[in-house]
């Protein structure tokens, strides 16, 4: 076990499934030894909440739309069409949402709440699922606008990767923010994995490294740089070897860095310092 601090460099904390336990939550992650915690975005309606939660010292945001939630977004095809997010560009068109109610396009809201809130730490969480092959224009479409929007406030972007890693590395290479970003839940090839690295992207590793048949991950993971790696844990979600069908927590990034430590053949305090280190440079920690 380390005994240097870690940092959840990606979790959902603000979910509803975290609302009767919340703070003891993060005390059991707090005596395993992670200390700070990267929440990503994922719908607009939960911004809120999720900003609120930031509050806390030892939290930190990112806002973004989640291809996932395609059916909760509220979206301008004429701003996602042409790209229209430079600040006195952004048109408030007033859409209907899911309920009915009235309101402005998401990507308008979330042009205009980066700018009021300094705090947030990157865009995110945003990218590509090819598993839904039926939504994939859509989802480039919106990917590709808030890789701009990433650029235009000067912020990482927390990019969700499923089966899409070469294709995605493309276009982080043709659209990418100068500050790079996290490749969430990365699972594929050591070619792919310094691929990432060559364009400024460090790998999140998590539950899926915990797994023994995850061999191509696992190869990747030992060759990658000190660098171009953080832990995360993705609660509640993506859980451990031997904790499926539990609700995940940060506490476990304890148990991804000691798994992380054996592949690579050092000690659970390198791989804590060295992760810590990098999602700290990433995101602007202290």
């Amino acid at each position: 076990m380390s005994t240097a601090r870690m940092i959840d460099a990606h979790c959902h904390l603000d979910f509803a499934v975290f609302d009767d336990d919340r703070d003891e939550v993060l005390a059991r992650a707090r005596a395993a030894g992670v200390e700070q915690f990267v929440v990503a975005g994922t719908t607009r309606s939960r911004w809120h909440g999720l900003l609120a939660l930031a509050s806390r010292s030892d939290c930190y945001p990112c806002l973004g739309l989640h291809p996932l939630f395609l059916g909760d977004h509220v979206l301008d095809d004429h701003v996602l069409d042409d790209h229209v997010l430079g600040e006195h560009d952004v048109q408030y068109n007033r859409l209907e949402g899911q309920g009915g109610e009235r309101r402005s396009d998401d990507l308008a809201e979330l042009a205009r709440t980066l700018k009021d809130h300094s705090e947030v730490v990157a865009l995110g969480e945003c990218g590509i699922d090819a598993r839904f092959s039926d939504s994939l224009p859509r989802q480039w479409t919106l990917f590709d606008a808030q890789l701009r929007l990433a650029q235009e406030h000067d912020l990482p972007v927390v990019v969700h990767c499923v089966r899409a890693n070469d294709d995605v590395a493309r276009r982080l290479r043709q659209l990418g923010p100068a500050k790079g970003g996290l490749i969430h839940a990365f699972s594929g090839s050591a070619q792919q994995a310094l691929r990432f690295d060559e364009l400024g992207y460090v790998l999140g590793l998590g539950g899926a490294v915990t797994y023994p048949r995850a061999a191509r991950l696992r190869r990747a993971v030992t060759s990658l740089p000190d660098h171009a790696y953080v832990l995360e844990s993705d609660s509640p979600d993506m859980p451990l070897a031997g904790y499926q069908g539990q609700r995940n927590e940060p506490a476990r990034v304890a148990e991804v860095c000691r798994v992380v430590a054996e592949l690579r053949g050092q000690s659970c305090d390198e791989v804590a310092e060295n992760s810590s280190a990098n999602a700290r440079r990433l995101f602007g920690l202290p």
